[in-house]
């Protein structure tokens, strides 16, 4: 795959402003999606359902009230969402087969708000069972393909959307973050990808998603993209258990952040399994850091103290979220069996064990927090490898599973742990033209921050110019 600069894709803002000034309709667009769908399912395959019909319909309607001159964020805009998101009609499988799944009987909160933007859903796009591993894949519908190498994953849990934005099929899409499912796509397909502040993006008719670990977040070819799709769908719903102060981000977007003192962080937080920074990852990273220094800022090594029992606050919640999950399942027998050995394992931790580490949550963020006492942001990298192959984890045992996963991805769990956001940003390729990528964490509420330094390494390194090649 090519790495130099090629043509250059319509962002979400370039759609707006077509779409606004009347040089191109909705129709056009969304069918151009779905005909770059239908091309690419062979090879890419990164939709679980399309909604041509529905989705043409919508957008001969939203061309009707452009006419009419009305104006909202995304009206007319095809967007993709993520196989875990309820769409009213269709089953929430969220990457399981769905044999004897009803159909969401409404929209999620999330969804109504796209809606309610004018965006056009084309569809919902393939996640591995349950958001677990960083590769999309299972039986439910093969295995989705990186645009910039047909071998490789382009990471998960969140690959489907991912996959559909790096190869140009929608401007933006829509993914969930519980363990880095957002950020670890975004890295290894080139993209920016916002893991918001806990409860920013309603995850409602969910009160809260995986005892607090998940949360909704954009991914998109620029940072202004992704601010304009996180501010379209940020807000406080009363059936949400967290409501964090409101923020608007797209605004901060080329605004100077000031000189910042920036903590570079390689160390690897605590695994239980041998884990080691890819030295091409690592030479990624500190090119950023680089970056970073000549743009005026202060890039100081500096690590947050995790400690070995971090992992121990995220396992009772992603367990004990997996039982939630399995349990919504007519037929849980069809489900991957490691899927069920996780499930179980979430039963044993759901009480007592779930409870301390909600409890202790407030502790660890103060002892974490103390980073912010010398710094302003984090850089760290996303993973500490580059994209794994498609196939790196069929057939394999939980255990053997756990070790290839860890050893790929270790880095962005402990900031949902935390709830704190993170920004994941491109920071180039390895020597065989796989993307890598850097993320900048914030303390709690440090979104506009975040996204203000991005948008700054943006302008510098211009990573919105590198698209894979069309190979579908």
């Amino acid at each position: 795959m090519t790495t130099v600069p090629t043509e250059r894709c319509d962002t979400l803002a370039d759609q707006v402003e077509a779409l606004n000034s009347g040089t191109v309709t909705s129709s056009e667009l969304v069918g151009r999606a779905i005909e770059a769908i239908e091309a690419s399912r062979p090879t890419l395959n990164a939709f679980r359902s399309v909604r041509r019909d529905a989705a043409l319909a919508e957008a001969a309607d939203a061309d009707r009230r452009l006419a009419q001159g009305q104006r909202l964020p995304l009206l007319g805009v095809p967007i993709a969402i993520k196989d875990d998101t309820d769409l009213e009609g269709e089953p929430t499988a969220f990457g399981c087969p769905a044999d004897g799944l009803a159909p969401a009987p409404a929209d999620s909160e999330m969804v109504r708000r796209l809606r309610a933007a004018g965006a056009v859903i084309v569809g919902k796009t393939n996640a591995p069972e349950l958001g677990q591993w960083p590769i999309t894949g299972g039986a439910a519908f093969g295995h989705t393909r990186n645009p910039w190498h047909r071998g490789r994953t382009p990471g998960g849990s969140s690959g489907g959307s991912a996959a559909v934005v790096a190869a140009g099929i929608v401007p933006a899409a829509i993914g969930s973050d519980g363990a880095g499912s957002v950020r670890i796509p975004a890295s290894w397909t080139n993209l920016v990808g916002i893991k918001p502040q806990r409860g920013r993006i309603p995850t409602f008719p969910d009160p809260e998603a995986f005892h607090g670990l998940t949360v909704f977040g954009p991914l998109a070819r620029t940072v202004a993209d992704a601010a304009l799709l996180l501010d379209t769908l940020s807000g406080r719903h009363p059936g949400d258990l967290h409501q964090p102060p409101p923020v608007s981000t797209a605004e901060w977007v080329g605004r100077d952040p000031g000189r910042l003192r920036i903590g570079l962080s390689l160390d690897i937080p605590f695994t239980a399994t041998p884990t080691t920074l890819d030295p091409q990852v690592r030479r990624a990273v500190e090119a950023v850091a680089r970056t970073l220094t000549a743009l005026g800022h202060d890039v100081v090594v500096d690590n947050p103290r995790y400690g070995t029992l971090f992992g121990l606050n995220f396992l009772p919640r992603s367990m004990a979220g997996l039982e939630d999950w399995r349990r919504r399942f007519p037929d849980p027998s069809l489900l991957d069996h490691r899927t069920l050995e996780n499930a179980r394992n979430g039963r044993v931790l759901h009480g007592l064990p779930l409870a301390a580490a909600r409890k202790a949550e407030p502790h660890l963020r103060r002892r974490i927090g103390k980073v912010f006492d010398r710094v302003d942001v984090v850089l760290a990298p996303v993973t500490a490898t580059g994209p794994l192959r498609v196939d790196a984890i069929d057939g394999l045992s939980n255990w053997a599973t756990d070790k290839v996963i860890t050893a790929a991805c270790p880095y962005t769990w402990p900031w949902n742990v935390l709830g704190w956001p993170s920004v994941a940003v491109p920071a180039g390729f390895t020597a065989d033209g796989l993307p890598v990528g850097a993320q900048l964490m914030g303390n709690a509420n440090s979104e506009t921050l975040l996204v203000c330094l991005a948008a700054q390494l943006e302008s510098e390194l211009r990573w919105d110019l590198h698209t894979p090649e069309h190979w579908w």
